[in-house]
């Protein structure tokens, strides 16, 4: 079965990346109400190939934000369902100058397929949506049950999934749950996520005088709100990277032995290529691996106020802005966290200036599934006879929400398959996927599927 679902995948490589190609020229930005037409695009191009694989049930749900795709094909008796999420909606393109090809006319080159959502996640979900096409064309039916949700919300927090998948928890409802929007932790290094960081974080401004005012006048005797916020920043965080807010570690799950193990098994990130740092920190104690896999994080993600603009301009500014972010692991509750937060800018703002404190609405606590799980262990198998190396596990430091919520409303492993890399710039210009990860990833995923039915 597996060889002729492979075979067909290989002699339609040509029409699969032409319909790829179709899929990533579609504007689909979520944060832009000015492409709200190219969203309903992506939702119509996904449930026409939906339709065409030849899935039932293939509808466009409206959430009260952005459309999701749902399809199903519930035909394969005994075998367990799974729940295939993924999205359609992509990044904004900013700063447009520095993409060296339009970002939304897919460009091959260099074993590279160029294109904003490329990675992150159309062409992700395009293989799933292509071994589909695979099973369907050659067999007549899937070897597993399959659900199908493909949302246009996810670069803007999933704000309507979880009401949705909580109120139609029947419809989504499967044995597992299977993501391809991750990547590896080095190139052709077949990665295995089996846990993620949770997300929270807020807003604070620190407002001082009512305008802007003449520091010859008033410096030395009004609170710089810049100052104030520069102070206030560094009581958050050491030198060597322990956050210093109260009671911030007290629920941390630490890492287990074995997990500890796993995470020296992964090959380390060669920052200096992928990022052009020279160096390296990390909280004390813990290698940078140890802490982007799973230890907590505080980083300040903006930080704005006075003047912006060319040469000097001799004030003291009214406000000052800082944006903070924290991602969680096991033990930490967002809200928790969010609240300690607050605790500690009330305590340590600067006398002068006040905080005006807004909250992050859209939070998530981590993920995290035990390695060993059956199905945990057979997808570590097909990528490792797919990528021909053997897969490591690794817990991924960045959050998808909707992986939590799967696992807090339906209580089924979330298997993490991803096929992205280092070098595929999510979220930048000049995004781009391997085109060799598609092609193994596709086979990775045939022999999974398969190995499934095997055992129902």
């Amino acid at each position: 079965m597996t060889k002729r679902v492979i075979d067909y995948l290989k002699q339609n490589r040509s029409e699969t990346y032409d319909r790829l190609h179709q899929f990533l020229k579609i504007p689909s930005i979520s944060t832009d109400p000015n492409h709200q037409s190219d969203i309903k695009e992506a939702a119509q191009f996904v449930q026409s190939y939906l339709t065409d694989i030849g899935l039932d049930q293939v509808e466009i749900q409206e959430t009260g934000g952005h459309p999701l795709v749902y399809a199903e094909h519930l035909k394969a008796e005994g075998a367990p369902t799974v729940l295939i999420y993924g999205h359609y909606d992509v990044q904004p393109v900013d700063p447009l100058e520095l993409w060296e090809t339009p970002p939304f006319e897919p460009t091959e080159k260099q074993g590279r397929l160029y294109a904003r959502g490329a990675s992150d996640d159309k062409g992700q979900v395009f293989m799933h949506l292509a071994v589909l096409e695979a099973f369907m064309k050659t067999e007549g039916s899937l070897p597993i049950n399959v659900k199908v949700c493909i949302e246009g919300e996810e670069e803007i927090g999933s704000e309507h999934l979880y009401d949705v998948l909580e109120e139609k928890k029947e419809q989504f409802d499967a044995d597992f749950a299977i993501i391809s929007d991750s990547g590896m932790v080095a190139n052709d290094q077949p990665t295995i996520l089996y846990g993620l960081k949770g997300f929270t974080g807020l807003e604070v401004t620190l407002e001082g005088p009512e305008n802007d005012l003449h520091s010859g006048l008033y410096g030395g005797a009004i609170k710089n709100p810049l100052m104030a916020m520069s102070q206030l920043l560094a009581s958050m965080k050491s030198e060597d990277e322990v956050v210093l807010v109260d009671h911030f570690y007290d629920e941390v799950e630490p890492l287990t032995p074995e997990e500890l193990k796993l995470i020296e098994q992964a090959p380390s990130e060669d920052y200096q290529t992928t990022t052009g740092v020279k160096e390296t920190v990390s909280e004390a104690g813990f290698s940078a691996s140890e802490h982007t896999m799973g230890r907590p994080t505080l980083e300040v993600n903006g930080l704005f106020g006075g003047y912006q603009g060319e040469g000097t301009k001799t004030i003291i500014p009214s406000t000052a802005t800082a944006k903070l972010t924290c991602r969680l692991v096991p033990g930490q509750d967002p809200e928790t966290i969010q609240n300690l937060l607050v605790d500690h800018i009330e305590k340590h703002t600067p006398v002068g200036v006040t905080p005006v404190i807004k909250r992050e609405p859209l939070s998530a606590k981590a993920y995290k599934v035990d390695p060993n799980h059956e199905l945990i262990q057979k997808a570590k198998d097909s990528y490792t006879k797919a990528f021909n190396k053997e897969a490591v596990f690794v817990r991924m430091g960045g959050s998808i929400p909707v992986v939590e919520w799967i696992d807090s409303i339906f209580d089924i492993p979330v298997i993490l398959f991803g096929f992205g890399t280092p070098d595929d710039r999510l979220h930048s210009p000049n995004e781009s996927f391997p085109l060799a990860n598609f092609d193994r990833g596709v086979v990775a995923l045939v022999d999974y599927y398969a190995s499934l039915a095997s055992n129902s």
